[in-house]
């Protein structure tokens, strides 16, 4: 984890990151909603955007572009909207979360998502992932595994990172003000900094829970 108050030429970039083993990272990438809003090296951005671009895509196509919105204005213009939709949509969730049998676990999800609708503007980068339609439709078979690599890359060097997708409910307004042309639309918003917080493995079923051979039998 970045020091407070350290700065960009601090970060040595090249070698951030390389000595994380693959399923150690794969297995402790948890969601880090609640960010520092120290700066990020752009440089750092970059090689977790590289990560991302690394992903697999039908015929090579390489549809995904990568567009980190850093200025502390247009983030606030993104905040405003997600904020404002999230709270509409969680709202029957938080009145469910007030009966006395909800799940502990569910009630520290919600407010780990409610922090950080609520601080979003503060979040120093807000990474969106886009990419090139085909035949009309959005190529997430390529779009999401590359959105997995920048998370991967975001736990080995560090940074926090979490995924939503809840600013396609004003997607067309976000993607022309992100500048994006058509046949080009966001698919997914990657809040980015350092984490107030840790990364750790999150809970998961046994895998002999969801695991068959053959055919499924449940």
């Amino acid at each position: 984890m970045m020091p407070k108050g350290e700065t960009e030429v601090d970060v040595d970039v090249t070698s951030l990151g390389e000595d994380v083993r693959l399923l150690e990272g794969i297995r402790t990438t948890r969601a880090i909603r609640r960010l520092r809003p120290d700066p990020v090296p752009l440089a750092l951005l970059k090689k977790v955007c590289e990560a991302g671009s690394f992903a697999p895509s039908g015929g090579n196509r390489q549809p995904w572009k990568f567009v980190a919105v850093l200025d502390a204005e247009r983030r606030a213009w993104v905040a405003e909207r997600y904020r404002k939709t999230f709270h509409a949509y969680i709202a029957p969730a938080v009145e469910a979360a007030k009966a006395p049998d909800f799940p502990e676990a569910g009630r520290r999800n919600q407010r780990a998502a409610l922090h950080l609708a609520d601080h979003l503007h503060q979040a120093p980068v807000h990474l969106f992932v886009a990419g090139w339609t085909r035949r009309g439709e959005p190529q997430l078979q390529a779009l999401m595994p590359a959105v997995q690599n920048v998370l991967l890359a975001c736990r080995a060097v560090g940074l926090g990172a979490s995924l939503t997708t809840l600013h396609r409910s004003f997607g067309a307004e976000c993607d022309r003000f992100l500048g994006l042309p058509d046949g080009c639309p966001s698919c997914a918003l990657l809040p980015i900094g350092w984490p107030l917080g840790r990364y750790g493995r999150p809970p998961r079923r046994p895998i002999d829970e969801c695991f068959y051979v053959d055919r499924y039998t449940g």
